[in-house]
């Protein structure tokens, strides 16, 4: 029997394990789903040992546990280090699902879902895919897994782990999937990353809420302060305005431009899913461009005094919000994080007391095209795509990759079969079960592909 035969005949089976994974609400972000999370790393754990491999185990760190597992076939053999993550983003609002999240359902050839796509439906099909190539005795590299627990919160106890058990990791690459394609028709492999700096702020002005009519306009609202601060960051060409924000962000040709041009994208189609009449961000890039090269600063969460039903007059004694900002080629984003930190402290207004806190960032990231890695995985997609994959730049953060890259010297391949319309840290997130179905296929051409170049190169 093929890979692919085996593939086909096993798809119902492939399908029900992981909407019986999608079950377990594993939200890495709040404790009150702990529990939840460590089920899901049993899970994960469990079902690799049937699928094959030599050992499996769960490794404690300071937060969720990491998933490890490994089959070595022959110390010669080259060896494929498998990274994903099982946690996913909490499903707030639930009111905006249309089924609730944590109950999946297959519904137009797509599986609705929290982590659908990000990260259990992608990570999967390679636990499935590794299964496939034991059950046929096609597997001709040695394979770790690590699959982590804390990736959607920043991935904090993932370094340690790294560093601690860098022989353990030894491998020739890092396969993951965790990106996405350009569409169905034409597939793409993610080449480059967006880093991370994301903070929280807190603006304190009275010791209490007061009546707005008896204090409004004597005393400093937080809300408006705060909202003035996070509006006065960017300016009207869309660039932030932090002294020193660009100094590390790369430049690239004209040339390079155009050849980023090249990639298909219907600016209409764009705004029609997204039901906007116009799009924006910083002048004199395309959208391509805004969320592949370069940095950019959101407002993820803003709250503050009196948001139940009717009204309240109330002069809030405090405010919140939730900032990130998305990072390019060589910013750092330690130091992207003092600088927002200082501007906050700085600008102020002595009405208020500002407390800002870090969370989570990541560096970005950018891959070469001319590993062998790369192109296995480009043959992989020639060979069951029947096409070649373009290279991509995208704009999520993945804060492991340039940690994986620092600490093992390994050259990361970002092999993901999303689409931007798979709605992920949204409402009705999905993955396509043609997507699921052929990323397993894909993955395991991979294997086939990075053992010949392997032994040739």
């Amino acid at each position: 029997m093929t890979t692919l035969e085996y593939l086909n005949d096993h798809k119902d089976k492939f399908l029900n394990e992981l909407l019986d994974l999608l079950r377990i609400p594993s939200v890495s972000a709040d404790n009150k789903f702990d529990g939840d999370v460590r089920n899901a790393a049993m899970f994960v754990k469990d079902q690799l040992i049937a699928a094959g491999v030599d050992y499996a185990e769960l490794y404690e760190t300071k937060g969720h546990p990491i998933v490890y597992a490994e089959k070595i076939i022959d110390s010669s053999f080259p060896t494929v280090l498998v990274y994903g993550h099982y946690d996913v983003q909490p499903a707030d609002p639930y009111e905006l699902w249309d089924h609730p999240p944590f109950e999946p359902i297959v519904k137009n050839d797509r599986i609705y879902a929290r982590g659908a796509c990000d990260d259990k439906g992608q990570m999967y099909m390679h636990v499935k895919a590794f299964e496939a190539m034991i059950e046929t005795d096609t597997l001709t590299c040695n394979v770790k897994f690590m699959i982590e627990g804390e990736e959607e919160v920043g991935s904090d106890n993932l370094e340690a782990f790294i560093k601690e058990e860098k022989q353990k990791l030894l491998a020739d690459v890092i396969l993951i999937s965790d990106t996405s394609i350009i569409n169905n028709d034409t597939p793409s492999i993610t080449v480059g990353l967006r880093g991370l700096s994301y903070i929280e702020v807190e603006v304190t002005g009275p010791n209490k809420d007061l009546h707005s009519g008896v204090y409004g306009g004597a005393v400093a609202n937080p809300i408006n302060i705060l909202s003035k601060l996070i509006a006065d960051m960017q300016d009207e060409e869309g660039r932030i305005t932090l002294p020193g924000f660009y100094d590390d962000v790369l430049k690239y040709s004209e040339a390079q431009r155009a050849e980023m041009a090249k990639a298909p994208f219907d600016l209409d189609h764009y705004k029609k899913e997204l039901n906007i009449e116009e799009i924006k961000g910083e002048k004199g890039f395309s959208t391509i461009e805004r969320v592949g090269i370069r940095p950019c600063l959101d407002v993820n969460g803003i709250w503050g005094g009196y948001t139940g039903p009717g009204s309240k007059t109330v002069l809030p004694s405090k405010a919140f919000a939730k900032i990130s900002t998305r990072l390019v080629s060589n910013q750092n984003s330690d130091k992207i994080t003092q600088m927002i930190i200082k501007y906050f402290e700085e600008n102020a207004p002595k009405s208020v007391k500002v407390k800002v806190t870090p969370h989570h960032g990541g560096t970005p990231a950018v891959v070469s095209t001319y590993s062998n890695g790369y192109q296995a995985a480009s043959k992989a997609f020639e060979q069951s795509w029947g096409k070649t994959p373009i290279p991509t730049m995208e704009g999520g953060s993945i804060p492991i990759v340039a940690l994986f890259m620092q600490e093992l010297k390994i050259e990361p391949i970002l092999m993901g079969f999303g689409l931007d319309s798979d709605d992920i840290h949204s409402p009705n997130e999905s993955y396509g079960l043609f997507n699921y179905y052929k990323g397993i296929e894909t993955i395991t051409c991979f294997y086939g592909h990075f053992s010949q170049i392997s032994k040739n190169s």
